[in-house]
């Protein structure tokens, strides 16, 4: 099966031609279509996608859940007339071969989580600048809205540090209406995402997209950063994917630094990230503790999950790990 654009290449063909106001448009339209719908989609991990995608039952779509989560193929008929215009309009839509027969394939996936639908990139996310939504999506949205549900203090000024598709900054926003959040990516495809996203949930008033490379394009003191930045080891040097350095952790390190900076008092960072564990060493931990010394923020730190992206394992990249964990780190400057 063969595509003839990727979402990345498409969404840059728009902002090329200047129709980037005109495709996000049709792109909140088609969301909204979708939740009329009542679509629903839980995005898994790659690997569980590529199984179950595997399946010779699996080969072509059957229904809009198929089409706009599990980014199969589809036969004419299959999306409404009214979807594939909008598909059209946002520069989404690709012609694909599949076992010698003509189908379409959308390059956009929509994905569920606290009642709303978010728009990324299609299955797989193999291209640099792909906009990536799955189960640490999940964790790292939970955790930051259980943090703002239980702070002493109101948010007043918070930022999402490589905010993707906004899912943090949209649950932050709702949990904490009288909030300035800023949402921060240098993927202008995430940004345009994020910006369709807070829309669709109704946030965009109070969500602000802006690019920066962390923190450098966003002034003043902060009471809340959170981040759930790339902390992979990838080869292949993918943007959304790669964390940086010999263990994956350097831009979690990045964003520890800039923390202690630019946050208030009582103000806290809530980073969800990920590291290779070796004979009970994690080296992640170990960075952010002497990070942390004397820099007034108290902190936590824990595995959310021991035992994540074990396909992994096989790879050079990870020869030296015995497993790779998802961690949650808190810190807080204290009065």
């Amino acid at each position: 099966m063969t595509t003839t654009r990727t979402a990345e290449t498409a969404a840059e063909t728009a902002t090329a031609a200047g129709e980037p106001e005109a495709a996000d448009a049709a792109l909140l339209r088609l969301g909204r279509a979708l939740k009329q719908e009542g679509y629903r989609f839980t995005t898994v991990t790659p690997a569980t996608h590529a199984r179950v995608n595997a399946r010779p039952a699996n080969a072509v779509a059957r229904d809009l859940r198929d089409v706009f989560g599990w980014s199969r193929p589809f036969r004419p008929g299959v999306v409404p007339d009214e979807l594939m215009a909008l598909l059209r309009e946002a520069g989404a839509l690709a012609p694909v071969t599949s076992a010698g027969e003509e189908l379409w394939r959308s390059l956009v996936r929509f994905s569920s989580y606290d009642d709303e639908l978010f728009v990324h990139s299609a299955f797989p996310t193999d291209a640099e600048g792909s906009v990536f939504f799955g189960p640490d999506t999940y964790r790292m949205a939970d955790a930051v809205a259980d943090h703002v549900l239980g702070r002493r203090d109101p948010v007043e000024r918070a930022v999402d540090i490589g905010c993707g598709t906004g899912a943090g900054a949209i649950a932050v926003a709702k949990r904490a209406p009288g909030a300035d959040v800023i949402a921060v990516d240098i993927n202008p495809v995430a940004l345009r995402y994020a910006k369709v996203n807070a829309a669709l949930a109704g946030v965009g008033d109070r969500v602000h997209t802006r690019r920066s490379d962390l923190l450098s394009d966003v002034g003043g003191g902060l009471d809340l950063i959170f981040s759930n930045p790339p902390f992979m080891i990838d080869p292949a040097g993918r943007t959304y994917r790669d964390g940086g350095g010999d263990t994956g952790n350097d831009l979690s390190l990045r964003i520890i630094d800039v923390a202690a900076e630019r946050l208030l008092p009582g103000g806290s960072l809530v980073l969800f990230s990920g590291t290779g564990i070796a004979g009970g060493h994690d080296p992640l931990r170990e960075a952010a503790g002497k990070r942390l010394a004397g820099t007034g923020l108290a902190w936590t730190y824990r595995e959310v999950d021991p035992d994540v992206y074990g396909e992994e394992l096989e790879s050079g990249a990870y020869a030296w790990a015995d497993r790779i964990a998802v961690v949650l780190l808190i810190a807080t400057r204290t009065r």
